[in-house]
């Protein structure tokens, strides 16, 4: 039974604007709560952000709490209404199947974040599913999640995993778990298609104006705030869609219903980063035909927003085929938004300071050498920080990663010849390059070696390894080099699966 008792529960400070919205955005109700729920990790530097007691939170009635057995005084409960295209598919509802919203909290730079449950049990939104989370999938999200906040890039976050003494069934039985999300918002370009499928005008206007108050407050003051409520998300996409790309990340199901419009990286399902580099990389398991791999993703995105802007059209003005026009212009300009960061973003990898007319050349030539090549794609980015501008003495640690290790002696030699007309010493570009360019980013294989010990055998220790290395990316690997090696063949992981 649920305890919702508040004189010994963590306090949160919830202050709560999602739960004030109309009944149809959402369905009241509370977690189920479990057998028995144990701490794995609470994230204490993400609690103390979120003005959290972690004290309070590592003892029992804290855990109930993580859990979904206790309700903290302040929380309301919900599971949140949204569709979306699946795959290229409309799926007119989807919805919250295994989440629920317990409310939302001020952080420390006053910026309003969600605090959510996932897995705390079915909803009305759970499609026959046991709205239940298989600790697997767990440790997956809180690893990936983690690790992507250290490399700077906009996520959700994991504030802590619980073990909940029950099985849940997938292929097998599996442990379950229950994971406290945090994002600054749950809201999805799935929410607006939601009420624009039921031409239910009124709840998208709502939504837009929630969404402008709480991310971007500055379209408000625009002559059409719901175009520049477009342009916004458009550029925040933009910018996320090129961090992932320059990281070698696969997102694997960018579905609309998981395209957060607050420009965070969310739902990590059979996510994956490439070991070796190729533009048509595939892990995910259901994404049979590669629409998500990674050479896609920007496109999918565009795609993504122009539905976002399909379900923002009402609002633009009676003359639709001027709103279209306008509307139509924004989403054209994604591709010049996410070029100039994900260019940018390239040449911070090499080491270029000043932009060269080639330099799109050079990047585009290193890469298709690494794609031929099978060359890694994390490590081949941090050795480049190590070599020298006026020699190729230490250039073995590069060729070793190509198959033919003579297949990337042309090209540096034209990257030296590209760094002479930098300014910088070897050792400030080195400095630069190391701060863009991960050692660590937790490898397909060390995940999975990590699930198996917790799931196998309930050790959790290789998990904690793994999110204390990750947490610091960019750092010097001396010490942690087992976790910057590539995989041998016999741990390659070819497919990722969503754990649903």
């Amino acid at each position: 039974m649920l305890n919702d008792s508040t004189t010994t529960s963590p306090s949160f400070p919830f202050e709560n604007s999602y739960a004030r919205l109309p009944e149809r955005f959402f369905e009241r109700l509370p977690p189920t709560p479990v057998a028995e729920p144990g701490l794995i990790r609470l994230n204490n530097a993400l609690a103390d952000h979120l003005g959290l007691d972690s004290e309070s939170l590592t003892a029992p009635t804290g855990i109930e709490v993580l859990a979904g057995n206790r309700l903290p005084a302040g929380a309301e409960p919900l599971a949140m209404a949204y569709a979306g295209f699946q795959f290229g598919n409309w799926v007119p509802q989807l919805g919250d199947g295994r989440a629920i919203l317990l409310g939302e909290v001020i952080d420390r730079d006053g910026v309003r974040r969600d605090i959510q449950l996932k897995g705390a049990g079915p909803t009305p939104f759970s499609r026959r599913g046991d709205g239940r989370a298989a600790l697997g999938p767990v440790l997956r999200e809180f690893v990936l999640g983690e690790a992507m906040a250290a490399l700077g890039v906009a996520t959700t976050r994991s504030l802590a995993a619980v073990t909940t003494g029950e099985r849940v069934v997938r292929e097998t039985h599996l442990p379950g778990a229950v994971l406290t999300r945090v994002a600054q918002s749950h809201i999805r370009v799935g929410t607006f298609q939601f009420f624009a499928a039921r031409q239910d005008l009124d709840a998208i206007q709502l939504l837009a104006d929630h969404v402008i108050a709480r991310h971007y407050p500055e379209a408000a003051e625009s002559a059409d705030p719901h175009l520049a409520l477009l342009q916004a998300v458009t550029n925040r996409q933009a910018e996320l869609i090129a961090s992932w790309q320059l990281i070698g990340f696969i997102h694997g199901v960018m579905n609309t219903d998981n395209t957060s419009v607050a420009g965070e990286t969310i739902d990590y399902g059979p996510c994956a980063f490439m070991d070796h580099y190729h533009p048509e990389t595939v892990y995910s398991s259901i994404d049979q035909r590669g629409r998500y791999a990674y050479c896609n993703q920007p496109h999918i995105a565009q795609w993504n927003l122009a539905g976002f802007a399909e379900s923002l059209l009402p609002l633009m003005g009676e003359d639709q085929d001027a709103a279209v026009a306008r509307a139509t212009e924004v989403i054209q300009s994604f591709s010049e938004r996410f070029n100039a960061a994900q260019n940018s973003g390239w040449r911070r990898k090499l080491g270029l300071a000043r932009t060269q007319p080639k330099d799109t050349e050079l990047v585009e030539d290193l890469l298709a050498r690494m794609a031929d090549n099978h060359a890694d794609f994390t490590s081949t980015f941090r050795s480049l920080c190590d070599v020298e501008s006026t020699s190729s003495e230490r250039d073995e640690s590069i060729r070793r990663l190509f198959d033919d290790p003579a297949a990337i002696d042309e090209w540096m030699a034209r990257w030296r010849q590209r760094l002479q007309f930098e300014t910088r010493s070897d050792e400030d570009r080195g400095q630069a390059m190391r701060a863009v360019n991960p050692a660590f980013i937790p490898r397909n294989h060390l995940v999975e070696e990590v699930i198996s010990a917790a799931v196998d055998q309930g050790d959790f220790s290789p998990f904690h390894r793994l999110v204390d290395v990750t947490a610091s990316p960019y750092g010097d690997p001396s010490g942690h080099e087992q976790f910057t090696v590539p995989p041998r063949p016999d741990q390659v992981v070819h497919q990722t699966f969503c754990g649903t």
